[in-house]
């Protein structure tokens, strides 16, 4: 069974692949553009790659990216299983990360306070 820190490594490397592969055009769908892989969490036995991905906000739903990335599977693990040495590979499954959509909303939000703080706050008079 392997350590925690070569399921780390494991997952991180997975991680840099996938990302490779959508920066370099490898991955050839429409509904994968402007998508990044935030986490990569694989199981204590190797039998499964939880990926997580997102999106910045485009065209396509999260339902459909993540139907994108199910039919792209088989080429990503065939592919990984090549550049990763490892003697079975893990089956891959993907999650939405709504993480990145939260920490933009909640930047606009604060934003928005300290825009409407300075409007509220009196002037000096200056003598």
């Amino acid at each position: 069974m392997p350590s925690k820190l070569r399921l780390r490594r494991i997952g991180d490397r997975i991680k840099e692949e996938i990302s490779e592969m959508l920066v370099t055009g490898k991955i050839n769908d429409p509904r994968l553009t402007d998508l990044f892989v935030t986490e990569v969490n694989v199981d204590r036995e190797l039998n499964f790659a939880n990926i997580f991905v997102s999106a910045i906000e485009g065209e396509y739903s999260p339902t459909e990216i993540l139907q994108g990335m199910e039919h792209a599977s088989g080429f990503l693990r065939s592919t990984l299983a090549k550049s990763i040495d490892l003697r079975t590979f893990p089956r891959l499954r993907f999650f939405w990360d709504p993480t990145p959509e939260r920490a933009e909303r909640i930047e606009r939000l604060i934003d928005s306070l300290s825009k409407s703080s300075e409007k509220s706050e009196p002037e000096e008079n200056v003598s």
